[in-house]
């Protein structure tokens, strides 16, 4: 069996994992371990097959079938097999994880259905990377869009959680109108939807093409300000879940822009710049909503737009190269925006996987109620530090590896001498030094305030680590943040054939990753770090401890009785950088109103709201809603009238055509 052919039955089998289980009770766990079961067969299938189809010169398959527009094509390239190995490896240990996350005597009335379409999203994800075929890839998107909506919506008794996935199927749906009139300009052009590289194209066509790619595709990405569905979606999806839409789904968006930039044979220098300021804009701005945040999942989310804009700069920065001639920037841009899609996708998960486990003890996902949970929960505290100090970028893990390749080519740009592509680029190398002490303040206050600490409620008191199949994933995902880190030269022969193919270049490139950035000395200080700090674990072990410890008051600050609650919250260590961005967070705050000599009780409680839905999208739909309502005349609630309005539409068409 060919490499293509073992994907697509690994793609099958991962697509209908979740069948098995509408086959038994709703409270009987053979479901869910079958569903792991085949997804993590699935997984392996489908990384064996990647690895068998690299070796061969072009592996694809082209099938006719009976749609009027056309054909089931699929291929596997350098591309493809980078978003192809996540979308294998991490929804095979959500699956895994959802065993003790997601039990079916806790979930009756949704762990079936949550499976379903749990493995019909890791499919449909799968299918997305391999079509070659714009109605094929079409058909893949809306399975993903509508997989992902139900998943997501596991728990639609709670209002949230609806408005939520409504939001969701909004966005998704806008961008999906989009990428149908991206397609349909696609194939009058080039006189088919076949995905292949166009050698002649009108500029104002490959123009309005890549508009059309940046924006549909950046609805699914979540690119600021179109990222308008992933907050509130990430929070109100099962932990799991998060973990997928984050760290496989979105790069599908990522992936689109990639590909289509691929296919179109000239590029401006002006694409460049506009994705290396969208991406300045959506890295700063996420990890400043971030810090905002108080709830875990929200906060985490915000973070997965920051890590977007890394990776759209890092695009950008690859199309400037590409338009100017210079293959440096190229093979910087493109390598170190694909390697953080590796990287994102590990640590991303390791984030939501371990924030799914605080909240499955501690059954809250406020962190001003959490507090003192490395005590009761050391795996976790330890794992999700792991992922903490990959996502701040720090050595000797995976993070640091993939934006050093970034800096290296931002900063490359200064030898260009002044021109019309220096000040974004130049932008895009102060704003990446911006996220990344952004993203430690954010994860410092994650990680006091959850795990740090007294215990701030009765929430975090009966906490404890969660059982070995939700630790599992967590650690798998740790190594290989720990893994990537130590070695990232592994990667570098998969990450430059990406770029060779992406640029159209098919013979060696006149710069490589190995050549611009000797990964070498990363390794060593990565391996160096790791000693000297098994070297201060076994030393701190080895200290004698005396028998008996004397106890004392500590000075109190005037406070005779301090309880846990004078602790700092996640609100308040994070309000001084609240506060610096205010002009961009426009925070809420309810002060308490104290009067009188015995005043009643008072609270004070601090919101950051998302701008650009809660300030601007949600109050212009509700102004549309009431100026536009007489059109609900329309809605007479009888077939007849609907066909009406169809065959009216379809004469209006016709007549435009």
């Amino acid at each position: 069996m060919s490499g293509v052919g073992m994907i697509l039955v690994a793609l099958a089998i991962i697509g209908s994992s979740g069948v098995p289980g509408c086959l038994f009770p709703a409270r009987s766990t053979a479901g869910p371990r079958a569903a792991a079961l085949l997804m993590a067969l699935g997984g392996l299938l489908g990384l064996w097959g990647v690895a068998l189809s690299l070796g061969e010169p072009a592996p694809s398959l082209r099938v006719p079938w009976c749609l009027p527009w056309g054909e089931f094509s699929v291929a596997l390239d350098a591309i493809s097999a980078i978003f192809l190995v996540p979308v294998f490896v991490v929804p095979a240990l959500g699956s895994l994880y959802a065993l003790g996350y997601w039990h079916p005597r806790e979930h009756p009335e949704n762990s079936r259905r949550l499976s379903l379409f749990y493995g019909c999203l890791a499919g449909a994800m799968a299918l997305v990377t391999l079509a070659r075929d714009g109605v094929l890839f079409l058909i893949a998107w809306e399975l993903m869009a509508l997989a992902a909506y139900f998943a997501a919506t596991a728990e639609d008794d709670n209002p949230e959680v609806r408005r939520a996935g409504w939001i969701y199927l909004i966005a998704t749906h806008m961008g999906t109108l989009l990428l149908i009139a991206m397609f349909a300009l696609w194939r009058r052009e080039s006189g088919s939807f076949a995905l292949e590289p166009a050698h002649v194209f009108p500029a104002q066509m490959a123009v309005t093409i890549f508009l059309l790619a940046l924006t549909g595709f950046g609805f699914k990405a979540g690119l600021m300000p179109l990222h308008v569905w992933l907050p509130g979606a990430h929070a109100n999806a099962p932990s799991h879940v998060s973990a997928v839409m984050s760290g496989v789904m979105i790069k599908m968006g990522v992936y689109g822009i990639v590909r289509m930039t691929a296919l179109l044979p000239a590029v401006e220098s002006w694409w460049g710049a506009l994705l290396l300021a969208l991406g300045a804009i959506s890295g700063v701005a996420g990890i400043a909503f971030a810090i905002g945040q108080h709830d875990v999942k929200r906060l985490l989310a915000y973070s997965s737009i920051e890590n977007i804009g890394i990776i759209a700069m890092g695009l950008g920065l690859a199309l400037l190269g590409r338009a100017l001639g210079r293959a440096d920037w190229v093979v910087l841009g493109l390598g170190g925006a694909l390697f953080h899609v590796w990287n994102h996708g590990l640590f991303k998960s390791l984030l939501f996987l371990g924030a799914g486990a605080v909240i499955h003890a501690a059954h809250t996902r406020d962190m001003n109620l959490l507090g003192g949970l490395a005590r009761r929960m050391p795996r976790v505290a330890l794992l999700f530090t792991v992922g903490a100090v990959a996502i701040c970028a720090l050595p000797p893990l995976n993070g640091f590896a993939g934006e050093w390749l970034l800096y290296l080519g931002l900063l490359r740009t200064l030898d260009h001498g002044a021109g019309p592509e220096f000040p974004a680029a130049a932008t895009g190398a102060v704003a990446l030094a911006l996220i990344g002490a952004l993203a430690v303040a954010c994860f410092v206050k994650f990680l006091g305030a959850v795990f740090l600490g007294s215990p701030r409620g009765n929430a975090a008191q009966n906490a404890h680590d969660p059982p070995f199949s939700m630790v599992a994933p967590m650690a798998l995902l740790a190594a290989g943040c720990v893994f990537l880190g130590l070695f990232p030269a592994v990667v570098v022969p998969l990450l430059e054939a990406a770029a060779r193919k992406w640029a159209s270049w098919p013979e060696p490139m006149a710069a490589s990753i190995a050549s611009l950035a000797p990964l070498s000395w990363i390794t060593a200080l990565g391996g160096a770090l790791v000693v000297l700090a098994g070297i201060i674990a076994l030393a701190l072990k080895a200290l004698p401890r005396s028998g008996s410890v004397a106890a004392a008051g500590t000075w109190d600050c005037g406070y005779a009785a301090p309880t846990a609650r004078m602790q700092y919250t996640g609100s308040s260590s994070a309000q001084s950088l609240v506060g610096l961005f205010a002009f961009l967070l426009w925070q809420k705050c309810r002060t308490p109103a104290i009067h009188g000599l015995f005043p009643n009780r008072e609270s004070f409680k601090s919101l950051v709201p998302d701008v650009v839905l809660d300030r601007l999208a949600v109050p212009l739909f509700r102004l549309a809603g009431r100026q536009l309502s007489w059109l609900r005349l329309l809605q007479q609630g009888q077939i007849q009238w609907y066909v009406i309005y169809i065959l009216l539409t379809v004469i209006a068409l016709l007549a435009l055509g």
